[in-house]
Formats: structure tokens, C-alpha cells, sequence
């Protein structure tokens, strides 16, 4: 009798320290889920000083020896012209008020052109962007896309739809090493955000896809172009009265 009690002890002790290494594990993965979550929904008050994209173009540059990469301060979307916040969406995201952060319409067409073409077309909304820019890293990887996906609902299911845009405005690259707005504003057109004119924010809208190699301020003949195709989709899109939906 006493052998079969002190051969259960041992049992106990092993069963005791699983209970208690498999808590341990409960909590991280609680806490692993909860922090994204509390940093999102801080992030729908607090502005964001930079982002993931910024410091690691800031790295690059420095290692590169090019001149850094500019961050601008923060502007409000009420201090941005309506002209870039529908040019954005006209060139980017035309669902962009209506889909919750992902456009499946733009992603079944993408995967058409891409099975059939040399080069790769993308379907990331300004929602998906937004997630990677403040939170990721550049690539191709299925982590992180699958990472981008779950930051995506959540900027979609804590924010609204305004607060996803101002952030985007003043996140995204608009020339090599110029994010946000009011650099964007000021360096290349010498002006301040809320007075772009519709011409201006087509052809910073037009760079988006490769901000790094075209240029809104000495724009190509494609780039001319694509800003007239922008112009045409914001008209399109109702102008100004789009944002009244968002």
C-alpha cells in the first residue's frame, strides 16, 4: 500500500508541472493576443511618430550612404486637401468606403492578370497597406501576409474608416525616402498640405506604386498619364463628396 502511494506522487509532480508550464503558456499566448489588439486601438487616438516601412527606408539610406529618409510631421485629414485623400482612393482602393479591408473583386482580378503575365499585380486596399506600413515589413512571405490579414481586421473593427486614411496619408512614400503629406507637400511642391491642388495630388497619387524610381515632381509621360487616368476616377468617384461616406 505504501509503494502504490509514493509511486502516484511522482505521478502528481509531473502532472502538477505540465498544469503548470501549459498556465504559462495560456497567459503568453493571451498576452500575444492582446497586446496588437491594445496597441491598435491606442493607435485609433494617438498618432503614430513613425512606422515599421519608415525606419527600416531609414536604415537602408543610412547603410546606402543616400540622404535620409523623411518623415513629415503629423497633419490632420482635416489639414490634408480633399484633393489627395479622393486622389488616393481613386488610384488605390476604389472600394476603399465601402469593402472591410479587403477587396475580393481586386484580388480575383489580380490573380487572373498574374496567371497569364510575366509581372505580378497586387490587390492590397489602403486598409492592408496601412496595417503593413505602421506594423511590417516589405516581402512576399505567406507570414506576413497572414500577419497583414490579421492587422487588417483589426485597423477595420477598431478604427473607422477616416482615421485609416489620415493614418495612410501620413504614412505613405510619396517620392524616394518623402512619407506622409506634409513632406510630400512641401518638398516637392513647395506648399503646405491643405493647398494641393487636384493636379498635384493626381501625380502624387500616380507614384504610389513606385515611389522610389517615379517622380510626381518632374513626372515622366507615364506618370502624366496615370494623373490624368486619377483625375478622371476622381471626377468619377464624386470629388469631395466621397469622403462624406467614409
Amino acid at each position: 500500500m505504501l509503494r502504490a502511494v509514493s509511486g502516484r506522487r511522482p505521478l502528481r509532480r509531473r502532472l502538477s508541472v505540465v498544469a503548470g508550464f501549459a498556465r504559462r503558456c495560456g497567459r503568453l499566448a493571451l498576452v500575444a493576443l492582446a497586446l496588437p489588439i491594445l496597441v491598435v486601438l491606442a493607435l485609433r487616438w494617438l498618432d503614430p511618430p513613425t512606422s515599421a516601412f519608415i525606419l527600416a527606408r531609414q536604415w537602408q539610406h543610412l547603410r546606402t550612404g543616400q540622404p535620409a529618409a523623411v518623415g513629415s510631421s503629423w497633419v490632420d485629414l482635416e489639414r490634408i486637401s480633399p484633393h489627395l485623400a479622393v486622389a488616393v482612393i481613386a488610384a488605390e482602393d476604389q472600394r476603399f468606403p465601402d469593402h472591410h479591408g479587403f477587396d475580393f473583386h481586386a484580388i480575383g482580378r489580380a490573380l487572373e492578370y498574374n496567371a497569364s503575365n510575366r509581372t505580378v499585380r497586387g490587390a492590397s486596399t489602403i486598409s492592408q497597406q496601412t496595417a503593413k506600413n505602421l506594423f511590417l515589413w516589405s516581402g512576399r512571405s505567406y507570414l506576413r501576409k497572414g500577419l497583414e490579414a490579421g492587422l487588417t481586421v483589426l485597423l477595420e473593427t477598431l478604427w473607422p474608416k477616416h482615421r485609416i486614411l489620415e493614418v495612410y496619408l501620413n504614412l505613405a512614400e510619396f517620392g524616394d525616402g518623402v512619407f506622409g503629406a506634409r513632406a510630400a507637400a512641401e518638398r516637392i511642391f513647395h506648399t503646405s498640405p491643405d493647398r494641393l491642388s487636384r493636379q498635384q495630388a493626381a501625380l502624387l497619387a500616380s507614384v504610389l506604386p513606385d515611389p522610389g524610381r517615379l517622380d510626381a515632381g518632374h513626372p515622366s509621360a507615364h506618370v502624366r498619364q496615370k494623373a490624368r487616368w486619377v483625375r478622371a476616377q476622381m471626377e468619377q468617384l464624386g470629388g469631395a463628396r466621397l469622403l462624406d461616406r467614409l
